[in-house]
């Protein structure tokens, strides 16, 4: 089968190589996948970069989100047991953590729900307990991360605001539904948060960014606000200066979404059911900027990588553009 694999650690565009292999043999308690879509996640730029708090052993494969399909022929989502991630015709991954693809959704969309949606869930309404009513200000909302937060912010009854880098970003960030869009590169984020909430400030702030995002979120939240920490896409990990949360009477949380399958793996089946839902009724659905075939895997990372991407880029190994 063909795989992408990582040699060496560097920029994906370099060190991935797509490899002629065999195909993983899956263990005990482990299933054989073929793969119908694999989600790129920032994650996977970092694991190239040898950057992630997980360092498989090199050769390896990226990709830790997929669409699969068992032998039996059912349709999954899974994510793939590292060293043999997801950009590849075949993956094995645990059997008892296969969760069923939504009907609703097609295989890219399937591929795209479960880490960022995930994630956004538990951060908005596990971590933040998100109200109805409330202003949730969404740090780059028009990327993979942002843009499930969007939704699931909306579907809360949440009012929105996304705050973006450029003009495509905000098209598409307003095309998601958010009431107010602050295009971080020409506006003024904390003013315009006041100005919209009435000097109020954001009840959620959801960020996936860190640094400046952050210090821009720790002046535009609310009495009482929550600020969610989920990343640092920018590079750089803020130190909060704890005295102005006192002061101010704001909480910042942390959400490693992640650490749930060890702590609480019920959580993670009962918020996909939550999201089966929302995909059935159609309050939800990924945001697929581009699908992908299995030769331009590298480049599709890299660009994820860069941060030049909108939504979610998908790779389809066997061409398809389902």
């Amino acid at each position: 089968m063909q795989a992408w694999r990582v040699h060496e650690n560097g920029e994906p565009g370099e060190v991935m190589r797509l490899d002629e292999v065999d195909r993983p043999e899956p263990g005990p308690g482990r299933l054989l996948l073929r793969v119908r879509a694999a989600n790129i996640n920032f994650p996977d730029a970092l694991l190239c970069r040898g950057q992630y708090q997980i360092r498989p052993p090199l050769p390896f494969t990226p990709g830790v989100e997929i669409c699969g399909e068992t032998e039996d022929g059912r349709r999954v989502i899974a994510n793939p047991a590292l060293p043999h991630g997801g950009l590849a015709e075949y993956v094995v991954a645990d059997e008892a953590a296969l969760l069923p693809a939504p009907e609703a959704l097609d295989d890219a969309e399937a591929a795209a729900l479960h880490i960022g949606y995930q994630t956004g869930f538990f951060g908005l309404h596990r971590r933040a307990h998100l109200q109805e009513g409330e202003t949730l200000l969404v740090h780059a909302a028009a990327g993979g991360v942002g843009s499930a937060a969007v939704q699931l912010g909306k579907a809360a009854g949440a009012r929105v605001i996304g705050v973006v880098g450029g003009q495509q970003k905000a098209a598409v960030a307003r095309e998601l539904g958010c009431d107010l869009v602050i295009d971080r590169r020409t506006d003024d984020i904390v003013a315009a948060v006041k100005e919209a909430t009435g000097g109020r400030g954001a009840d959620v702030i959801y960020d996936p960014v860190g640094g400046d995002a952050y210090a821009k979120s720790a002046k535009c939240v609310a009495f009482e606000g929550r600020i969610v920490i989920v990343g640092f896409a920018s590079g750089s990990v803020p130190a909060p200066a704890l005295n102005h949360a006192l002061v101010k009477n704001y909480s910042i949380v942390g959400l490693h979404w992640g650490l749930y399958a060890q702590k609480d793996p019920a959580s993670i089946a009962r918020c996909h059911e939550q999201l089966t839902r929302l995909a059935a009724e159609g309050a939800i659905k990924p945001l697929i900027s581009e699908r992908v075939p299995l030769k331009d895997a590298a480049a599709a990372v890299q660009r994820v990588a860069d941060g030049t991407t909108t939504g979610r880029v998908v790779v389809l190994p066997d061409g398809a553009t389902r």
